[in-house]
């Protein structure tokens, strides 16, 4: 409990009346008595009703409040925040309240004034938007009530417990069931290519049109009909993707609002998304993590739930990538062969233990290898060269650039595809590459 504003002014003025009854009499100015005796009662009736005031308000409940939190938060977007508050008074009170929610989120509207009436329950909200992912409460809430006469103000501490987690920005893919997939991806960016050859499931027999390929006339159907039959093909459903996740320093890498781990994970579960809604398998491997994790690939759009719960917490380490400890770790677990894509940041001192690595990999399965470029080298790679300090980051830049095309064009030269982006462009580049690659049944 602490002194209002208005007991506060009423204590100034009497120390300034004092402060002048004082000067007057130093200046042997004489006043009736009557003044002197109107200030200590003016005093008295102040002191009593302050501790009248604030014995009510000891007395006084707290209100009690209920906060409607959403389970599941998406990052870096804004969500409300619902708070109710339900009391048994009087008389009308205006109380200010202010949530403590986690420090690894920024709000709006707080702290709030409320106007409490009687007989009447009062909603509010405020808005929250997470910072970073993972498992966050909201252990309390704080109100401060005035009192009566409005001379004090009670901070009261509210125990109300919620948690609630916070997963990667997915949910304009669950906006894009109401819409046609092709179009959706479109907007995305995301190239489709067209089936050639084989390399696909049956799936019916029909007349042969313009432009079919004579490999997808069947002869034999040809000859019943006497007039040309073609086969048609449906995409595969039957194979596995395998996210091999690079958790370690070199994802800390910041792009805007979101880290280079952050726009790997945002990738990865869009072509998951997309992936699964073709039929396939998608399971998750990390690696350079203080607690590797691994998902066996499942089919079934029940399997984005499980990648979003798996992943929602995950955070990058300080610890180096070793791909050959990686490599062997998913060789034990997948048998099967499989897409495995491996999201990281290539180095050029990566050269030999990531090439020995892959290749034992390629043995058995199809591998695919997502490096995040950093746009400020872009950018610095595109700015006009002024003074010297500019020249000097200039060529920095233009010969790690180059060492890292070293690096990608080894490992291509190798028959190891490398999909070189920025961390913006990463996802739609991983589907538009998965999606030409499936209908060109190489998969």
């Amino acid at each position: 409990m602490k002194p209002a504003r208005r007991l506060l002014i009423a204590l100034a003025a009497l120390l300034l009346c004092a402060v002048l009854l004082g000067t007057l009499n130093a200046l042997a100015i004489e006043l009736p008595e009557v003044i002197s005796s109107l200030w200590w009662g003016l005093l008295l009736l102040l002191g009593v009703a302050a501790l009248i005031d604030a014995w009510l308000l000891y007395k006084t409940p707290s209100p009690r409040l209920e906060r409607n939190l959403p389970g599941q938060l998406p990052l870096g977007r804004w969500s409300d925040v619902q708070l109710t508050l339900h009391h048994s008074y009087t008389q009308h009170i205006e109380v200010q309240v202010f949530d403590h929610c986690a420090h690894e989120m920024a709000s709006e509207h707080l702290p709030q004034r409320v106007a409490l009436r009687p007989g009447e329950q009062t909603q509010f909200s405020y808005r929250v938007r997470p910072l970073v992912r993972g498992h966050f409460s909201f252990p309390r809430a704080e109100i401060s009530l005035p009192s009566r006469l409005g001379l004090w103000q009670a901070r009261r501490v509210l125990n109300v417990a919620d948690e609630t987690r916070v997963y990667p920005d997915f949910a304009r893919l669950y906006g894009a069931q109401l819409l046609a997939v092709d179009d959706w991806l479109s907007q995305m960016g995301v190239r489709q290519h067209q089936r050639r050859g084989l390399g696909m499931e049956f799936h019916q027999l029909r007349d042969f049109r313009d432009g079919d390929s004579l490999r997808q006339i069947d002869w034999k159907a040809t000859a019943r009909k006497r007039t040309p039959i073609a086969r048609e093909y449906q995409d595969e459903r039957d194979q596995q993707i395998v996210f091999m996740l690079d958790c370690g320093r070199r994802m800390r890498s910041q792009d805007n609002e979101l880290s280079h781990f952050d726009h790997a994970l945002n990738a990865s579960l869009l072509l998951s998304y997309i992936a699964l809604r073709q039929g396939d398998a998608v399971g998750l491997s990390t690696f350079a993590s203080e607690q590797s994790r691994y998902l066996a690939p499942v089919k079934g759009a029940a399997q984005l739930n499980v990648l979003l719960n798996s992943v929602y917490d995950l955070k990058s380490t300080q610890l180096p990538a070793d791909y050959t400890a990686a490599t062997d770790a998913l060789l034990s677990r997948q048998r099967r062969r499989a897409l495995v894509v491996i999201v990281t940041n290539l180095r050029d001192e990566d050269d030999q233990e990531l090439l020995g690595a892959v290749k034992r990999l390629s043995r058995q399965h199809r591998v695919l290898i997502a490096s995040l470029r950093e746009e400020v080298l872009d950018t610095l790679r595109q700015t006009p060269v002024q003074n010297l300090d500019s020249a000097i980051a200039y060529c920095g830049t233009v010969d790690y650039l180059n060492a890292r095309d070293t690096l990608h064009e080894r490992l291509v030269a190798n028959n190891i595809p490398v999909l070189d982006a920025r961390p913006s462009e990463l996802g739609p580049e991983l589907v538009s590459r998965y999606l030409s690659w499936k209908k060109a049944g190489v998969l």
